[in-house]
């Protein structure tokens, strides 16, 4: 990289996105990335991934379009970027009429960097109007949802590999859960088996505590735990949709904020959640794996599940 790129890429780093350093194994990937090679990265959550692909976005001319299975994280990750001066955009069932209608404005003249969209878009034969729009690079987020090892299947994803030939781009995957079987899948499934550069980080979080408890009167253990913690932003995971109500309810009842998040819920409805999320301090969010974790509020101070998840990846 010339040092014009790199004093380019630093500039953007610190007036976009607010820093004045890369995070440990960060600076390669946008390296890599920017250069239009393939890129498979492993990094974990807070490890700085989406930065990985968005700052390339700014660096290389066309349209990046990032593919994401989470609405919420999605909506999140684009009013960012708008809030920074980005021209960002998303393509999902939680938009509103007016900003689809932006979002295609955007595409059609030009004018967005980056669009968000949702793997099940692919169906509904996108692949033209983002070659009109000047695509120039796709980025998969949760790549590990490609795999049928994985805990987080999405059948949709495998039409991933069939964009990337049809627009004939380069395609930078990221994802903080890949065992090896997985990684062999997502380089079989979304790079048709021709070895990306790969980037293996550590998982090890050294600031998150991990504790474990047995059930018993699971429903009081969280009453009481969110009780010892009145005041602190937490996310309570649950594996149904009406356990995520029953749960918001019974806490809200203790007198703690407290919401509940599924992917079974109104588009406003959910608009709402994620935005009271972002403004609220202390408030509790009952959830489904349908809210992500890539969600960036710096106040989170504890993560607890309610039922246990599946296996250890899903876990993780």
């Amino acid at each position: 990289m010339t040092n014009v790129a790199e004093a380019r890429m630093l500039e953007l780093l610190r007036s976009v996105f607010g820093f004045d350093g890369f995070r440990p194994g960060q600076g390669e990937v946008v390296q890599a990335v920017t250069e239009g090679r393939d890129v498979l990265a492993i990094m974990p959550t807070g490890g700085g991934k989406s930065l990985c692909f968005q700052l390339p976005a700014l660096l290389r001319p066309g349209l990046t379009v990032v593919i994401s299975p989470l609405i919420a994280l999605m909506r999140d990750q684009v009013r960012a970027l708008r809030a920074a001066g980005v021209n960002a955009h998303a393509l999902s069932s939680g938009n509103t009429e007016d900003e689809t209608a932006v979002a295609w404005d955007a595409l059609n003249d030009h004018s967005a960097k980056l669009l968000y969209i949702a793997p099940e878009r692919l169906a509904g034969g996108i692949t033209a109007a983002l070659q009109r729009a000047g695509a120039s690079l796709i980025a998969v987020d949760e790549a590990h949802c490609v795999s049928q090892w994985g805990h987080d299947f999405r059948p949709d994803y495998l039409r991933i590999g069939e964009l990337r030939r049809a627009l004939n781009l380069p395609l930078a995957a990221f994802t903080a859960t890949a065992d090896a079987e997985t990684r062999a899948e997502i380089v079989q499934k979304l790079f048709a088996g021709r070895e990306p550069v790969t980037f293996l980080r550590g998982f090890d979080r050294p600031n998150i505590h991990l504790a474990f408890a047995a059930k018993d009167g699971p429903r009081e253990q969280i009453l009481d735990f969110a009780a010892r913690r009145r005041g602190q932003s937490g996310i309570v995971y649950a594996g149904t949709r009406s356990k995520t109500e029953v749960l918001a309810q019974a806490i809200a009842a203790t007198g703690l904020p407290a919401i509940c998040y599924h992917a079974g819920m109104d588009p406003d409805a959910r608009r709402r959640a994620e935005q009271r999320f972002q403004q609220d301090d202390g408030l509790i969010v009952v959830a489904t794996v349908a809210f992500g974790m890539g969600i960036d509020k710096p106040d989170i101070r504890y993560v607890v599940h309610y039922h246990v998840p599946g296996d250890l990846e899903s876990y993780f």
